[in-house]
């Protein structure tokens, strides 16, 4: 086992051109939402410059990152990631760092606050924040978000789309119930079949899709409470049951429990796909949550690394569930665009020997996030919160996700895989199913 071998080393590098908005896209890992009493600021000041907003603003992501993030941080380090990221925030050639440490970091902050116009105080403070953030590894995953790209990135990881409302495509009522739903549908189909437009076939297909989640118990349940849209679609493939899950949100597990509830009579389905090509990731305790359906509560489910030690994760107090054991086979489909939890959930059911992985290597994403408030305001109105690792996943062999990808039983981009495909699997539907799907 070799943990540390060729892991990412947080080190200065600081990035060439500042960051507009910190962390706005789509792109996330692993991520865990909750709140501690470490992550809020203490009330008195460690250093008599942080009585000053500007100084105490920076200081706090500097204790967040001390505190948090995933490698354990040494002060004297991040005390000159800071000098040379406000040289980057200042276009200055040298900043004096007094002592390399947080008291002198903080000395270097008053004395640079002292030499900037008062309108420009809040953008070195942010532009600052930003730079030292940018540049701790797994570069990307950091950030520092204002409130607005704090909501947009956890819609984006929960698969929620405000710019919708799937009771209004269908002109219903906000929670309408699954009858007014469906009659809604009806009328609304008819009226946009009779327009005949190919604007019309658009909206039908924006209804058709409304209607699928609002008509459906448990995915509507999710919308309604938290506007969170579904992330599993599932069919069957001869004896073979295929799930595939685009992300991992809050609401994927109840999906999944009920897509089995639904398949429960058909005894013809003995094998099972689970499709993660292209999974973003999401919710982390997802993988936990799913092994415990095959094992049971309370068993080793996976390993994190966190300030060089491991940290076991078990699964929950959730009791195995039969449906899942009348597939004798199951197959799990990963791509070079698979990662964060669904690199993990690969790696976890090949570590227990309950599925084989059939695809490519994986993005080799393992890393988790997690975001932490600002408690100092440095304009009226506005906070502030960081994103940052918090730890690593680890694959099957505990060597880190990150940068090594979880690697297939079968890698489709070997020309025999075909043959490997027949070899190692007994199930004529799963292979066909899975040779179907990968062409």
């Amino acid at each position: 086992m070799h943990l540390f071998a060729d892991t990412l080393k947080w080190r200065v590098l600081v990035v060439g051109v500042l960051i507009a908005g910190a962390l706005t896209g789509g792109a996330f890992g692993a991520y865990q939402w909750y709140a501690s009493p470490a992550q809020v600021a203490d009330a008195s000041y460690q250093t008599p410059e942080e009585a000053d907003a500007y100084v105490r603003f920076d200081m706090e992501i500097f204790d967040i990152i001390t505190r948090e993030y995933w490698q354990a941080a040494d002060e004297g380090e991040l005390a000159e990631l800071y000098r040379l990221a406000l040289m980057k925030a200042r276009g200055t050639t040298e900043e004096i760092l007094l002592s390399p440490d947080r008291a002198g970091t903080a000395k270097m902050l008053a004395a640079a606050i002292n030499g900037t116009s008062a309108e420009n105080l809040k953008n070195l403070a942010v532009d600052l924040g930003i730079i030292v953030l940018a540049n701790l590894a797994p570069q990307g995953r950091n950030g520092l978000l204002s409130e607005k790209d704090e909501q947009t990135f956890r819609d984006n990881a929960n698969n929620v789309d405000r710019s919708r409302d799937l009771y209004e495509t269908l002109g219903v009522e906000s929670g309408a119930p699954v009858a007014a739903v469906a009659e809604a549908f009806e009328e609304k189909k008819a009226a946009l079949e009779k327009e005949g437009t190919p604007e019309a076939e658009t909206r039908l297909a924006e209804a058709e899709y409304a209607k699928s989640v609002l008509t459906n118990e448990t995915t509507k349940v999710v919308y309604d409470e938290a506007k969170i849209e579904p992330s599993l679609v599932s069919r069957v493939m001869g004896g073979t049951l295929y799930i595939n899950l685009s992300q991992v949100t809050p609401g994927t597990f109840n999906e999944f429990i009920g897509t089995l509830e639904k398949t429960a009579r058909m005894p013809e389905l003995t094998s099972l796909i689970l499709d993660l090509r292209g999974n973003i990731g999401g919710t982390l305790d997802f993988a936990k949550y799913l092994l415990a359906l095959f094992v049971g509560p309370n068993q080793y489910a996976f390993d994190l690394l966190r300030h060089g030690e491991l940290i076991v994760e078990r699964t929950p107090a959730i009791a195995r569930i039969p449906a899942l054991e009348t597939f004798k086979e199951i197959a799990i489909l990963t791509d070079e665009m698979t990662q964060s939890t669904a690199e993990l959930t690969a790696s976890m059911l090949k570590r227990r020997n309950l599925a084989r992985v059939v695809g490519t290597k994986t993005r080799g994403w393992g890393s988790v996030e997690n975001t932490y408030p600002i408690k100092t305001e440095i304009a009226e109105g506005e906070k502030y919160s960081v994103l940052l690792v918090n730890s690593l996943t680890l694959r099957e062999d505990n060597e880190p996700i990150e940068t090594r990808g979880v690697d297939p039983d079968i890698d489709v981009s070997a020309p025999d895989w075909r043959e490997k495909l027949r070899s190692e699997l007994r199930s004529s539907s799963l292979i066909r199913a899975i040779q179907e799907l990968i062409r």
